[in-house]
């Protein structure tokens, strides 16, 4: 890599770092994103295996059911109503 200085508005700048925060990247790594997308040769997304695949817990179930949950996750467009239960606490009924 090679280092550069850019000038860029105040203002502008802090929407960029905000920007970045949210995205849980830095600056400079979120002005590449940009610059790689404009120009064609960005990378390619990561998908939700790249976080949840991290590792071994060594043992801990916590994450047992994380494809289930994230499959759930990501089909749901609004929170579920209720207890909070894919079925709403039906399946008590």
């Amino acid at each position: 890599m090679t280092r550069t200085q850019l000038s860029i508005e105040k203002e502008m700048l802090l929407k960029a770092r905000k920007r970045a925060g949210q995205l849980g990247i830095s600056l400079a790594e979120y002005v590449r994103r940009l610059v790689a997308n404009d120009l064609g040769g960005g990378p390619e997304p990561l998908g939700a295996v790249a976080v949840f695949n991290l590792g071994s817990s060594g043992g801990s179930d916590v994450a047992q059911d994380k494809d289930v949950m994230l499959g759930l996750a990501l089909s749901r467009s609004a929170p579920p109503k209720g207890d909070g239960r894919p079925d709403g606490g039906k399946a008590d009924l």
